[in-house]
């Protein structure tokens, strides 16, 4: 009577929680998703970009954490675990619209400039930490390929360290740090296309309107 009553009052630790979930306690599972399914909402809201979409994808993670919590073994911490799931939803998803095979292993492939493996970069922000414009931003990052979004969304948005990336990514540290390092320059460019943009329709403005007197 006693658990009971902690998980109707959201008390249940997250050990018990998986615990007992993994016997098939509906309970329990509903307090896991009270503990994470802002988090995996996040997630999935920054690589997709659409409330809508990403509502369905955090139903969609939590659907298949139902379906395999009984696999996790806690050799990982468990939000770890679950976003890694989340990701790969999420990648599914994407390789769906797009028709190409996007998957988690496409980030353990060799590098395509040299053919060999990746190098490990550790470099800084390269440009982005200036005032953006968030709506630019999320169009860019919405052009990212998937692999290089997961691991900017995971890294620079969500706050995980390169270690914990590789796990959820199924990866190398290194190869995390390159895809980062990929994502970043190719949205700085992309930025730059859009400021440059913005100074050909301004001069394009200014020539109309000078036009005009």
């Amino acid at each position: 009577m006693a658990r009971t009553r902690r998980i109707e009052n959201g008390e249940l630790p997250e050990a018990d929680a998986i615990r007992l979930a993994q016997q098939g306690d509906a309970a329990a599972f509903e307090r896991l998703y009270q503990l994470h399914h802002r988090r995996v909402y996040s997630l999935c809201l920054r690589m997709v970009g659409n409330t809508a979409e990403a509502e369905d994808l955090t139903q969609e993670a939590f659907l298949q954490l139902f379906r395999k919590i009984s696999t996790f073994r806690g050799e990982s911490a468990f939000s770890t675990w679950l976003h890694r799931l989340a990701v790969n939803v999420v990648l599914m998803r994407l390789r769906k619209k797009t028709g190409s095979e996007t998957s988690l292993e496409e980030v353990t492939e060799p590098d395509e400039e040299s053919g060999g493996p990746r190098r490990d970069f550790g470099a800084p922000d390269l440009g982005l930490s200036g005032s953006i414009d968030r709506v630019n931003l999320q169009r860019a990052v919405d052009q990212l390929p998937a692999g290089y979004k997961a691991v900017f969304v995971l890294h620079d948005v969500q706050g995980y360290e390169h270690n914990e990336i590789a796990q959820i990514m199924g990866c190398s540290i290194g190869n995390s740090k390159s895809q980062l390092h990929k994502a970043r320059m190719r949205l700085r460019d992309l930025l730059h296309e859009v400021k440059r943009q913005r100074a050909r329709d301004e001069r394009q403005a200014f020539k109309d309107a000078a036009g005009e007197d």
